[in-house]
């Protein structure tokens, strides 16, 4: 969280695409990156066109300034303000998350809402002194950006309610140890590593990443007899799909896939 002054005429989010990858970076360096109503509402019209457009394959949050973001503005809040989209809710990201693959680089600080936001994120890659946490009890408000039922649901139990309870930040090292992060690098290197895991993801067939996305993130409630049926519409679609052939036969003859999304 942040109550610093507002000093900063460029747009509050900027993006950027690169090879299919859209960038998505928070720009309030002096406030912590900390999220605003405009800010969230600049997210969630970049992934609702990440998810519209067949070109992009996947996105990366990041923010400016060696920070990832340090929850809602303080000052807007008192204000009567909401960093939250109807459709997407808190920082146009937690309530919906895009069907395409987003990675978090966190560098600095990702509290209260911005740690709220890793947890909404498939992947996510930190700098060496990244930290991690879920002030709210420290100012009288609750997690409810997602962290409250997300940390219970990737961490053990004890941990999740220390972190939730104490409201006491963890640091990247024990973030990593605990299964919250894919890779831990040195300082001002987060990005650079979530570009090579979106590269990586970016290389192959984007309906088979996306279906994939959907049967991990939606399936921890299903019940193991209806597993297989309900994976059944998604994973037929993709057996049928011109891609599916594609990487049958580039595997046959011995080149890279050529996919076509369809």
């Amino acid at each position: 969280m942040s109550d610093e002054p507002d000093a900063n005429p460029e747009p509050e989010v900027v993006t950027s695409e690169h090879d299919g990858i859209l960038l998505l970076e928070i720009n309030r360096p002096r406030q912590r990156n900390a999220m605003t109503r405009s800010a969230a509402r600049a997210i969630a019209d970049a992934l609702t066109r990440l998810d519209a457009e067949p070109g992009l394959r996947v996105a990366i949050l990041t923010g400016r300034g060696g920070h990832f973001c340090a929850g809602m503005d303080l000052k807007r809040f008192a204000a009567g303000e909401r960093a939250a989209t109807a459709e997407r809710g808190f920082a146009g990201l937690v309530e919906a998350p895009p069907t395409k693959p987003i990675i978090a680089a966190v560098e600095g600080w990702a509290l209260g809402g911005g740690f709220e936001m890793v947890l909404a994120c498939d992947l996510v890659t930190a700098g060496a002194s990244a930290r991690f946490g879920l002030p709210e009890v420290k100012r009288g408000l609750l997690a409810r950006g997602g962290g409250m039922f997300r940390l219970p649901r990737r961490l053990p139990q004890a941990i999740a309610l220390e972190m939730l309870l104490t409201g006491d930040p963890i640091s990247a090292e024990r973030a990593s140890g605990l299964g919250l992060l894919n890779a831990v690098v040195a300082d001002g290197q987060a990005l650079d590593a979530a570009y090579d895991l979106a590269r990586r993801i970016s290389a192959n067939a984007p309906l088979s990443v996306a279906a994939s996305k959907s049967i991990a993130t939606g399936s921890a409630d299903w019940p193991l007899s209806e597993a297989f049926e309900r994976q059944r519409g998604l994973s037929e679609v993709v057996f049928a799909s011109q891609d599916a052939r594609e990487g049958a036969t580039a595997f046959a003859e011995k080149r890279s896939p050529v996919w076509k999304g369809r």
